[in-house]
């Protein structure tokens, strides 16, 4: 089984005026990674580039602008991709697992392929995404009154996953929290 971790950042919330900007993941194939990555794209030319959510990225509009253009990107990720999925075998696809991905990360990586005038999305991965912010409400339901809000980094500290706060917002370091509380609520590892 084929699960593909992954997180993105972006210049904005709404997938219709902003872009990504940083596609990162890990590949994991039969719960051992066997593949780490980390894209970063130029956004599309008309994306909004909000001057918050650079604030947040750590990065400038300029420094984004100038990443590889994101059909060059696109090719990459697809390469990459290729090398664990046969796009054209129906059986073969990857579960793409992320935080609170089930309504942005997954959006706008599928407007992201669109954009790049790919529309294979569902080539490579089933669509029944799995979203940690879902398994973690149910895995912390006795305890979630307690806790102040429900994003990654809280989640993170309630599960005792040591979290590194100048590094949160980096989708190479969201990634790897994310895969930890995976693994804590469908009871891989064990809560510390």
């Amino acid at each position: 089984m084929i699960k593909i971790f992954i997180d993105l950042e972006t210049t904005g919330t709404d997938v219709k005026k902003h872009s990504i900007h940083q596609i990162a993941g890990l590949i994991e194939i039969n719960d051992k990674v066997v593949q780490e990555f980390d894209f970063k794209t130029a956004p599309h030319s008309k994306a909004i580039c909000e001057p918050e959510a650079m604030r947040i990225c750590k990065v400038t509009e300029d420094q984004i602008r100038g990443y590889n253009d994101m059909v060059v990107v696109h090719g990459q990720f697809i390469k990459m991709l290729s090398k664990y999925i046969n796009r054209y075998d129906k059986k073969d696809k990857a579960y793409m697992i992320g935080f609170n991905n089930r309504s942005f990360d997954d959006v706008f990586l599928r407007s992201w392929f669109e954009q790049c005038s790919d529309m294979f999305f569902g080539s490579w991965f089933w669509s029944d995404s799995l979203d940690c912010l879902v398994l973690a409400s149910q895995y912390l339901l006795d305890r979630r009154a307690e806790m102040p809000s429900f994003q990654l980094l809280r989640v993170a500290t309630e599960l005792g996953i040591e979290v590194d706060k100048d590094k949160v917002h980096d989708a190479v370091y969201d990634v790897s929290i994310t895969r930890q509380i995976y693994r804590i609520v469908t009871g891989l590892e064990i809560e510390l």
